[in-house]
């Protein structure tokens, strides 16, 4: 909970240090630059992200200094890439410096120990002297006779420093160091990694009243929280999964803190084709992806399918009811047919009054076309099972039979199939049943058993393990 005192402090600052950053701006290094002129972002599935941006850039010549800032505060500074686009002018960066250590009150109040700082309360008093020391709530100063005075800062309106310190910036930035062929400017193609922005998508499906096919909506979830803001620019976005090599530790970046996020949805999907062993995503007109923003866009018009409705109960799990999955397949024959990433599925349903039911919700893997998916929405409340060990014999020392009962009662006003699941362990052998079953694995079988409605069902077969 935050105190009374700290409340008054954060309005102090926040008035103390009003309109600073435009002072500050004329203060840091030589050789400002332009915004982007071209500016693109592929984003991953990984909390990464490459820009690509294109720049008109000025240099002197010889060797020179220019600070490239609007960067990301999650940049990998190992990773930039520059080359000059102009044929007049050969430049070569011979030194990078990333620089983070941004500006703070506090950061600031520590730069100005034993220097002279000016301080106006809330009636216009100034108040100026040597700075010793600082806390949350007050300051206190030495006048050049050598008084000491205890400034409350809930009563500062104002605070004037002389300079910026040297080694604080306003914004991440990048200084480099430069041998130039000449002077004038060019455009240069710059290109860098950065943290902090990733992507998934999410899909929205409404089961039809026979629940028997689906329309399926997808959206991409983009979560930027690199520090900075992309604007007017390609977006790409890249489906799968690639290998990212171990970086040794290193000091934390800078990262800004996450505000409020922002929603906003746009019904123009994106142009989808392979790229090397991936899926790549790109969005037919510029964007702006803001900071600490979430944006959704559709990732594809929507599309029907037909669905089957199935029952699952997986032994072993202490369950007491069936689960329901719905199955389709991705083809273009279903009606799908396209390369669906990794994301979560919203299962819906409309009511009789029109309202729209959440009936489930499941996680999709990257699946390509002509891919069967299976998606759990939940416990079938009216399909009750009971599970129970009957019997267990020692035949050998090495050889033991187990006998089994699972009962499925179908409190429903259909007739439907559970499907049951069971794992064996290894070296085992079916040697009495009820029902028959499928091999799905070297220790798992499954059973196919028909429930009428209102009726009961035991299902029992008899394992043989050992040997």
């Amino acid at each position: 909970m935050t105190s009374k005192s700290d409340l008054r402090y954060s309005q102090a600052i926040r008035a103390t240090f009003a309109g600073m950053a435009l002072f500050f701006a004329g203060l840091l290094a030589p050789g400002l630059v332009s915004a982007a002129d071209k500016l693109s972002v592929t984003v991953y599935n990984s909390d990464l992200g490459v820009v690509h941006e294109v720049r008109e850039l000025e240099f002197n010549n010889g060797i020179g200094q220019i600070a490239f800032r609007d960067v990301p505060a999650m940049i990998d500074p190992t990773s930039v890439g520059f080359k000059t686009l102009s044929s007049r002018l050969s430049v070569n960066i011979l030194e990078q410096n990333y620089q983070f250590d941004l500006v703070s009150p506090e950061k600031l109040y520590d730069r100005y120990i034993d220097k002279n700082i000016e301080l106006i309360s809330n009636d216009g008093k100034i108040h100026s002297g040597k700075l010793l020391t600082y806390s949350s709530s007050a300051v206190t100063l030495q006048d050049e006779h050598g008084r000491i005075q205890i400034v409350r800062l809930n009563e500062i309106s104002n605070t004037n420093l002389p300079e910026l310190p040297e080694g604080l910036i306003t914004r991440p930035t990048l200084f480099w160091k430069y041998a130039s062929s000449g002077s004038g400017k060019s455009k240069c193609e710059v290109s860098y990694q950065t943290g902090g922005i990733s992507w998934h998508a999410e899909y929205v499906a409404v089961l039809d009243d026979a629940e028997k096919n689906i329309d399926l909506s997808g959206w991409s979830s983009i979560d930027n929280r690199s520090g900075k803001t992309y604007k007017d620019a390609t977006l790409k976005l890249v489906a799968g999964e690639i290998n990212r090599a171990r970086q040794p530790q290193s000091k934390r970046l800078y990262r800004n803190a996450m505000t409020a996020s922002a929603m906003e949805y746009d019904g123009v999907g994106f142009d989808e084709k392979a790229f090397f062993e991936y899926h790549l995503y790109t969005l037919p007109r510029s964007s702006t992806i803001a900071n600490n923003e979430i944006k959704q866009l559709s990732l594809f018009e929507p599309a029907s399918t037909s669905v089957s409705k199935e029952y699952y109960f997986v032994a072993d799990r202490g369950s007491k009811n069936a689960e329901v999955k719905i199955r389709f397949v991705n083809s273009k024959e279903t009606g799908l047919g396209m390369p669906l990433p990794a994301g979560r599925v919203r299962v819906y349903k409309n009511d009789s009054d029109g309202s729209t039911i959440l009936i489930g919700e499941d996680n999709l893997q990257h699946t390509p076309k002509d891919e069967e998916i299976l998606l759990t929405l939940g416990k079938a409340f009216d399909l009750v099972v009971k599970e129970t060990t009957l019997a267990r014999r020692k035949i050998t020392d090495r050889v033991t039979e187990t006998d089994f009962q699972i009962e499925l009662r179908n409190r429903k006003d259909e007739d439907v199939t559970i499907n049951v699941v069971k794992s064996l362990g290894n070296f085992w052998k079916i040697i009495k049943k009820t029902h028959s079953f499928e091999k799905k694995s070297a220790n798992k079988v499954q059973f196919q058993v028909p429930v009428k409605a209102g009726e009961e069902v035991k299902l029992e077969f008899t394992v043989r393990q050992g040997g």
